[in-house]
């Protein structure tokens, strides 16, 4: 049935139509009960979307939960009628697995098919998939399998045989785990990678190395357990990281290292296709002697040289043709044409293999298993098997991170978006711990063959099992067929596969990365070719992390922006005068907005901005007497920037600058840094280094020293209270350098200070003036260059009413009517604004002589913004709405004078916030 006719599960089920067999036995009703119970499961355990056979179709085509089952004949699916679950299962006598494997290749179609021809169109059907993935598998066993151990040491020289049975058995463990439900994908193949050669040659050359090539027994033994043993840490390492879901971890791993070691393994294979197809006796090495037998001997030239010209070849063909099946025909092609051209040329066959265009005969009644012989636990020298853990390592550790790439991109290749990575290491650590545990080499998941495998129609666990069946009997055969295989078909192979890893490695790369790490990729490859692999990662890993901490030292900026008390004020309201002696001092507060990540390549930048404002030539200009360091975008700080922070507070402190650090909470992880370099300040330390938790305290902190100056020169103005903070003193007393008159810093205050207190023009004090006359005088005569009489302010309070709260209390709440303003006679408010639900946050202090209020009544706003309650015993006068509507009728020259007065406050408290604002982040 097609998607657009699929039933709805909301419409009515159709009545199910009696059997035409009448009743049927106990037995059979069982066993249709019981897999239509299974069923059921299986239904509510399916993904809501499931993708169909993408094998057959091109495009991606989805069918739901409810769509009508192949044998229901098109009747809608009802898990409560028995009729309807026999109907819909007519195999229910096969063995579970099998009926699995089956019906996940079944086609849909709205007729049962009958059980024979089921049972065997389904299994011929997967034939042309499975031909040609034992295909590949036969390609990769002579390419990869045969060079498994080192051919050219004299110890393992006839162990291509071997290496092969070893490659089909890892080869058929990893099928078999995939295809009975350990990977997501039906028709994923399995087998060993071309990248773990090296790795494995590795350690075989060790275990010689270490135990003496005289010892033969004893080097095979060692180096068939370590192999095992290798592939046993790797399933571990899978098993392990997918059981926890740790699979997301891979991806933090810098890819290009990874992409170097693929560029590592392409010239290995560059080598060892010398080796290979050059028939050379030793390891290839960059010696004079070896140099001339590799460029200079002819008959060894013409070897290598001949499958360099092949795997060229092959090459130029994939440049004029891009299908896939290119590469296996061309290896099916390549050795028929070599025995025609033997054949034309009346060559004997013998004398071709002589002269190392054919490998050795193999003996004749060598058996598949012949590997197993290999192991002889009495031989093993198990100090020689320790010395192969760190190459081990290395194996796993480059083998953990293909999982990552193939598996994602085999899912976007097969139009699958319910792959779990985590499963599928889980599925690889099995694969792996088998294979090892069986005596082979580690497993993948391949990309290429599985692709490959699933478009020629092999998209089901039938066809994954019937390849595994197939690799099996390959196996069985023999390694025979070895003694016929030309070196210039493996050797091309092996060339060709080389090539490829160094093109994907540095052709590919070119442009494509940073050129820092193209350099990484360049010395991976490099390290790797003349010291080994293991030191080439390495050598790679180191790169890595010193070049990251140039690039972040460089293109990370620790210094967010800066900021001097002018440019950046605290939210206190305060007097007109006092406001305006800030302007004039600001400059002595310094803030550095800091952010990202403090470490050793970037604290610098801090050290040198600070060094810079304390030159002399600046501190001339722009004296300091603050510096703030704002903390808020810090994301951490290492031991070496805590260090520098006990660096910087000296270099302040010898200037007499007060440093001071805000935005950090005492338990977050940046103030315990900071606490380890003794870089905290305790609750009555009175010294050079300060601590808040805010920004605005901070701000407001350094505004009230400012101000002591000037009020120690204005002694009828009332010292504003020092902020009360859980990590400075209560004393009403603050520390402030008493330096030179010749001082900057204190020339600065001078010159402001006489400049708002001309001694032409010295402010009148009204002692005699009651309140709220005297409040008035106070809170707006100084806003303006007008000579206003006292008059004024005596009419102007007439209008207020005096009112007195007490600590906590509410003097309006967000939400109440904007029906009043106060001006603050004695002690001091907060205003709060609601965050979130039921949260509020302090936006302001407010001080005596300050408006509040005055743009809700004066605009007529139906409801207030924000919270204000008393934070001291306070007292206030408040204008309500009543009393200002009868100042407006009664006199409105009195009325526009005062409206005029107080948006002075509401527009310099309109610039603060704006500026604070702004500058938050």
């Amino acid at each position: 049935m097609n998607d657009d006719t699929r039933p709805r599960r909301d419409m009515p089920a159709k009545a199910e139509p009696p059997l035409k067999n009448g009743a049927i036995s106990n037995l059979s009703a069982l066993l249709n009960h019981e897999n239509g119970r299974r069923k059921q499961q299986d239904e509510e355990s399916r993904p809501l979307l499931e993708p169909v056979d993408t094998a057959r179709t091109s495009s991606t085509q989805y069918h739901s939960i409810d769509a009508v089952d192949s044998n229901t004949n098109g009747h809608y699916p009802t898990h409560n009628s028995a009729q309807h679950t026999h109907r819909t299962t007519p195999h229910a006598w096969l063995p579970r697995p099998l009926l699995a494997a089956l019906s996940s290749s079944a086609p849909s179609n709205d007729k049962r098919t009958p059980l024979a021809l089921y049972v065997i169109k389904r299994p011929l059907e997967c034939i042309p998939a499975v031909i040609l993935g034992l295909l590949l598998n036969l390609l990769d066993a002579i390419s990869y399998g045969m060079i498994t151990f080192p051919l050219n040491n004299p110890i393992f020289a006839s162990f291509g045989p071997d290496g092969i049975s070893m490659f089909f058995v890892s080869c058929i463990v990893a099928q078999v785990v995939y295809s009975c439900g350990g990977s997501i994908f039906p028709g994923g193949n399995g087998s060993m990678m071309i990248e773990v050669v090296p790795f494995l040659h590795i350690m075989a050359e060790q275990i010689v190395s270490y135990v003496g090539e005289e010892h033969k027994q004893q080097i095979v033994a060692s180096t068939m357990v370590a192999f095992a043993l290798s592939s046993i840490m790797t399933g571990l390492a899978f098993f392990l990281l997918g059981a926890f879901n740790l699979g997301s971890l891979i991806g933090f791993f810098p890819r290009h290292i990874l992409v170097g070691t693929i560029g590592g393994v392409g010239w290995f294979l560059v080598i060892t296709g010398i080796e290979v197809s050059g028939r050379l006796d030793e390891n290839f090495s960059y010696t004079i002697p070896m140099l001339r037998k590799v460029f200079l001997d002819q008959h060894t030239l013409i070897l290598w040289t001949a499958a360099l010209g092949a795997a060229l070849l092959l090459r130029l063909i994939q440049q004029r043709f891009s299908n896939a099946l290119i590469v296996p025909a061309f290896y099916m092609v390549l050795p028929v044409a070599f025995y025609v051209v033997v054949a034309i040329a009346r060559l004997d066959i013998n004398q071709v293999r002589n002269d190392g265009w054919i490998f050795p005969l193999v003996e004749s009644d060598l058996p598949f298993w012949h590997f197993y012989t290999n192991f002889n636990f009495a031989m093993v020298d198990w100090n020689a098997v320790g010395k192969t853990i760190p190459a081990m390592m290395a194996l796993t550790f480059f083998g953990v991170l293909h999982v990552p790439i193939n598996v994602p991109a085999l899912g976007v290749s097969t139009n699958r978006d319910d792959v779990n990575v985590n499963r599928e290491l889980i599925a690889h650590g099995v694969s792996n711990a088998v294979s090892g545990f069986l005596g082979s080499v580690q497993n993948y998941l391949v990309y290429t063959n599985s692709l490959l495998f699933i478009r020629s129609g092999g998209d089901s666990r039938l066809a994954g099992l019937m390849l595994a069946g197939a690799t099996m009997a390959l196996w069985m055969v023999g390694p025979w067929i070895v003694g016929y295989v030309p070196t210039l078909v493996v050797g091309s192979l092996i060339f060709h596969l080389g090539l490829d890893l160094l093109k994907e490695a540095l052709y590919d790369t070119w442009h494509s990365v940073h050129y820092l790490e193209y350099i990484t990729i360049c010395m991976i490859i490099f390290f790797m070719a003349i010291w080994g692999f293991v030191e080439g990662i390495l050598v790679g890993i180191v790169m890595a992390c010193i070049f990251f901490v140039v690039q972040n030292a460089r293109l990370s900026e620790a210094i967010r922006s800066m900021h001097t008390g002018q440019e950046l004020r605290s939210t206190v309201r305060r007097l007109y005068r006092q406001q305006k002696f800030l302007k004039h001092v600001g400059q002595q507060i310094q803030v550095i907005k800091l952010q990202g990540y403090l470490f050793f390549g970037t604290i610098n930048q801090v050290e040198k901005a600070i060094r810079d404002m304390l030159d002399e030539r600046a501190w001339e200009m722009s004296p300091v007497r603050f510096v703030i360091l704002d903390l808020q975008l810090v994301q951490g700080i290492d031991f070496s920037a805590a260090e520098a922070f006990v660096r910087i507070r000296r270099l302040l402190k010898h200037r007499e600058v007060y440093m001071i650090l805000c935005n950090i909470a005492k338990d977050s992880d940046q103030a315990k840094a900071l606490m380890k370099a003794g870089m905290w300040a305790d609750e009555l330390d009175d010294g050079d280094l300060k601590c808040f938790e805010y920004l605005n305290d901070a701000l407001e902190w350094c505004e009230n020293v400012l101000l002591r100056a000037y009020f120690a020169r204005v002694p009828h103005h009332r010292v504003p209270m020092p902020i009360k903070d859980t990590n400075t003193s209560d004393s009403d007393e603050t520390h402030i350098d008493m330096i030179s008159e010749a001082s900057p810093r204190r020339k600065m205050v001078n010159k402001a200070i006489q400049q708002l207190l001309p001694e032409s023009s010295s402010p009148q004090v009204y002692s005699n003036l009651s309140q709220p006359t005297l409040l008035m005088v106070t809170a707006l005569s100084e806003l303006t260059y007008e000579d206003i009489p006292v008059e004024f302010y005596h009419k102007l309070g007439g209008f207020m009413k005096k009112e007195t709260y007490m600590r906590g209390q509410c003097i309006w709440r967000d939400g109440d009517p904007a029906d009043c303003l106060i001006v603050l006679e004695q002690g001091s408010l907060r205003g709060l604004m609601p965050v979130g639900k039921d949260g509020h946050v302090v936006v302001e202090s407010i001080l005596p002589g300050t408006v509040v209020g005055e743009l809700g009544l004066f605009t007529g706003s139906p409801q207030r913004t924000r919270c204000v309650i008393a934070e001291q015993d306070s007292v206030l006068w408040k204008l309500t709405e009543e009393a200002f509507e009868r100042m407006v009728q009664a006199d409105p020259q009195l009325a526009n004078k005062f409206i005029r007065l107080s948006l002075h406050f509401s527009s310099d408290r309109l610039e603060t916030m704006t500026r604070y604002a702004f500058q938050l982040h």
